[in-house]
Order: C-alpha cells, then structure tokens, then sequence
C-alpha cells in the first residue's frame, strides 16, 4: 500500500479576502456586475460623462494622504473642469472604468476608477479605490482590465507612477507581474511597468 501525501492548496495570507466574484456582464462593453467578499454588489462599467458630479462628491470623500498618494501633491478639491475632462475620455487613445453602485449613470455613487492613456507604444494607468472598497481585490480587479484593454490595443507595457511610500500599491503591482524602478529625477516616486509582448 503505497501512501501519497495529498497535494497542498497556495493558502492564501490569513487576512486577505477572496477576490471579486462575476455575478453577470454589464450588458455594455467592459461592464459586469461583481460581488466583493463584504457582500457588496458593484458595477464596473466604462465611465460616462454623466459621473462627473459623482467624481467630485466622491473625491471629497477622500483624506489628504488618499489624496496625496493618488494625484502625488495636495489638491483641495476636483473642479468641474476637470472632473468634466476625467469623465470624458478621448477614446482614440484613453480608457476609463468606474466601479459604482449598480444605478444609472449620474444616480450612481463612484468607489473605485481606473484610468489608462496611450502615449507612443505605452499604456500610462492611474487607479483610485475609495476606502470602504480597499483590501478587498478590486483594485487588483480593475487593474487586470486595464491590462486587457491595454493587450487589445496592442501597446508594449502598462506603466504608472507610485510614491514609494505607497505600500498597498507597489505590493499589488508586484503581485501582478509589474517591474519597478525609480523614477529619473523625481526622488520617492517609482515607476512600476508590466511588458506585454
């Protein structure tokens, strides 16, 4: 009788949640509906011009550190013209997705957005998650998209800047696969970047 020791599951880290569930496509391009480990039902959707007024009521919500470790400096507020620039993306060369309540465009509260910008044979992201959303893989959910629309569009690599201070961050970019680097003359920022080809 021969004894084999049965195979071991990757465990994950006692305090980390299961990751987003698909509950159903959104019924539009790079939408769908999900579930987070809390229990909370999102929609992921492309932005619309109609959340600008949600950026803003949403980015008011934020701390002076959320703030900070998202735009790199202190801002006191979003103002309309640009929260009207953020929620109309060129679609030759920019890409936005928003994680709300599921509600219509305008009635929706934004917790989450993941943006991304094509220059030469680069994808340049930005991501935000609004507190009540973090450690709870929606991030790392958002920025996998951002990653596939970047594949489709056939750019070389996905890039963004992080302050090295920004632990949740640079940790969630490695889990990923992305590099990192520090960023030319501009000290405590790191330039992190996933190759595609």
């Amino acid at each position: 009788m021969s004894t084999t020791t049965p195979r071991r599951r990757k465990q994950r880290p006692q305090h980390a949640l299961p990751p987003p569930v698909r509950l159903a496509h959104g019924g539009a391009p790079w939408s769908e509906h999900v579930v987070l480990a809390n229990g909370r039902e999102l929609l992921l959707r492309q932005i619309d011009r109609r959340d600008a007024a949600a950026l803003r009521a949403g980015f008011a919500t934020l701390t002076p550190q959320e703030v900070r470790m998202r735009f790199m400096h202190s801002m006191s507020e979003l103002g309309e013209a640009e929260s009207e620039r953020l929620a109309n993306p060129d679609p030759a060369h920019e890409f936005a997705l928003v994680a709300t309540e599921p509600l219509p465009p305008g009635e929706a509260l934004v917790g989450a957005v993941a943006r991304a910008s094509i220059e030469g044979d680069t994808a340049d992201f930005a991501l935000l998650v609004g507190r009540p959303l973090t450690r709870l893989g929606l991030g790392a959910w958002m920025l996998r998209r951002v990653v596939q629309w970047a594949r489709r569009r056939r750019v070389q690599r996905v890039c963004g800047d992080v302050l090295l201070e920004n632990d949740a961050m640079l940790h969630l970019a490695q889990s990923l696969g992305f590099s990192r680097a520090p960023t030319a003359g501009e000290p405590g920022v790191q330039r992190i970047c996933l190759e595609l080809n």
